[in-house]
């Protein structure tokens, strides 16, 4: 349980005391597991997908693996014949009866099937039983299904597993509570580890009796489970809605859920407090740290300095409009923001990371004066750094010919571009290699120190 123990230093050291109701969320998640989108047409927001492809068995043909990989047998976990074994997940439900575990057990022991780990979710009829199996490379998600059904199993669901889902549920679920309590943006990044493939929308409350505001009234306080969709009231207002089409949640899961965000409104809004200075080229010290809705008013502070070209280029629309657009962008809910800030404290520039969908988006504002000192490469470098830290496999910005600026700052990334012109704009989408922890180089300044 040493990650458990790391997990809580790490919290206890960025903060003097924790607090009583935060440590009552803590035990409640520990108890149970036992976009500026394109505004014109996209408004769905959601955290990387980190998505396995996996679909209930019935839905596949026989032999083919739950990832899409074709041929029985082959997979990303050494699953090739030959005495290789690959790691899956499973799920299925059984009777409420004694000795039907047991069956489903000996079953799976014939088969040379390891059982790693099991949890159980009592429901109103049956139980369901998650596995994770350790199972010869030769045995295909479909005929583990049918090993399982034989055995008086139903409902079954499989996909690949990796070295990650070995972590016991308490220690997981425990370094989730800990990243979201360390930073309001890790909520939707922790709500999808913490259910798997599924799809998060957040439907803010706007001011008034908006569609936000409605949709919130019709979500209970303790919020709502339907099946394969789970809606939740979010801490700001509004409603978090999580679906999982394929695969329903199950009481525990929503359990869990509610307990992540209620301890996420308990401590409120915050973002790390580490910022970096840099040295910019021509000698002038900057500093970037994390920004959040508390900074609105200096956001909008400057764009009260930037000219309209500028604001023109950066939101693609009315430049009398890009206020508005402030509070969305500068949402933990919808993506990560970095501002760029003078010795003075005032801020110069603005760079934004907005889950749209399953695909990521990259968005930069220099103020006029500061641009072309290597502000938005800097921005953009750690953007994407973020980015592949969170699992996107690539991120795009949409900006227009013209605007050589982020053209120059997306080449300097130094990854592969994909180039595509859309509805009469340019957008510009970057390859990252997720695995490598540090997807782009850090362009033109300096790091001299940490505050």
């Amino acid at each position: 349980m040493s990650d458990v123990t790391d997990a809580v230093a790490h919290l206890v050291e960025h903060g003097s005391a924790v607090p009583a109701l935060v440590l009552a969320s803590l035990a409640a998640l520990i108890a149970t597991a036992g976009f500026h989108t394109r505004w014109s047409r996209r408004h769905g927001q959601a955290p990387p997908a980190d998505d396995t492809g996996a679909r209930p068995t019935a839905e596949r043909p026989a032999g083919t693996g739950p990832t899409g990989t074709g041929a029985a047998g082959t997979g990303p976990t050494g699953s090739e014949p030959g005495g290789e074994s690959a790691l899956w997940r499973m799920r299925t439900t059984v009777r409420d009866t004694p000795g039907s575990l047991a069956v489903l057990c000996a079953a799976l022991a014939d088969r040379r099937i390891d059982i790693l780990s099991l949890q159980t979710h009592p429901l109103a009829e049956g139980t369901v039983d998650e596995f994770l199996l350790r199972a010869p490379g030769e045995l295909s998600g479909a005929e583990l299904a049918d090993v399982v059904t034989t055995a008086g199993g139903a409902r079954t669901w499989t996909e690949r597993a990796d070295a990650h889902d070995l972590v016991d549920a308490p220690t997981r679920v425990l370094g989730l509570a800990a990243r979201t309590a360390l930073d309001a943006a890790e909520l939707p990044l922790a709500l999808r580890q913490l259910l798997g493939r599924c799809t998060i929308r957040s439907l803010p409350a706007p001011a008034g009796a908006g569609a936000g505001a409605r949709a919130a009234d019709a979500v209970p306080p303790e919020g709502a489970l339907e099946d394969t969709v789970l809606r939740l009231r979010a801490p700001e207002g509004g409603v978090i809605s999580v679906e999982r089409p394929h695969l329903p949640f199950t009481p525990a899961e929503f359990a869990r859920a509610r307990a992540l965000v209620e301890l996420d409104a308990r401590l409120g809004p915050r973002v790390p407090r580490g910022r970096d200075v840099l040295t910019l080229p021509e000698g002038s010290d900057i500093t970037v740290r994390r920004a959040d809705t508390r900074d609105v008013p200096a956001a909008k502070a400057m764009h009260e300095r930037c000219s309209a070209r500028t604001l023109g280029m950066r939101y693609h629309g009315p430049v009398g409009d890009a206020d508005r657009y402030l509070n969305h962008l500068l949402s933990p809910r919808f993506g990560r923001t970095l501002a760029a800030q003078t010795a003075s404290g005032r801020i110069v520039g603005l760079g934004h990371l907005l889950w749209d969908g399953d695909e990521t988006e990259v968005a930069l504002l220099v103020e006029d004066g500061w641009q072309h000192r290597g502000i938005g490469g800097e921005l953009l470098a750690r953007l994407v750094t973020m980015a592949a830290d969170a699992g996107c496999e690539s991120v795009y910005a949409i900006t227009q010919a013209s605007n050589t600026g982020m053209v120059a700052a997306m080449r300097g990334l130094g990854l592969p571009l994909d180039y595509q012109i859309e509805e009469g704009t340019l957008v510009v989408t970057a390859r990252l290699d997720p695995s490598s922890r540090s997807a782009a180089r850090l362009p033109q300044a300096e790091r001299i120190g940490r505050e």
